[in-house]
């Protein structure tokens, strides 16, 4: 997959949608994450985030699953129209 295009899924505004294309942190972050549906290809779509740092509420495979921002800034997703 490119990385060219790519920004992180904390950036994504509400509403946004991405393809993930990259989970940096670890093995058990990515790990973590892939369990949650959460893996390289899937459809992300921000359905809050959070102002002031808070968490990023993302629905993925049809789950909402919530997420720091900490976590949220090490993934990398391909921003869709």
């Amino acid at each position: 997959m490119s990385f060219a295009f790519a920004t992180s899924l904390a950036s994504l505004p509400p509403g946004g949608v991405g393809r993930l294309v990259a989970i940096h942190g670890g093995r058990g972050p990515a790990l973590r994450l892939r369990r949650l549906g959460l893996r390289p290809g899937a459809l992300v779509r921000i359905v809050a985030a959070g102002g002031w740092g808070g968490p990023v509420l993302v629905e993925v495979d049809g789950c909402r699953v919530a997420l720091g921002r900490g976590l949220a800034r090490r993934i990398l997703v391909q921003p869709l129209p």
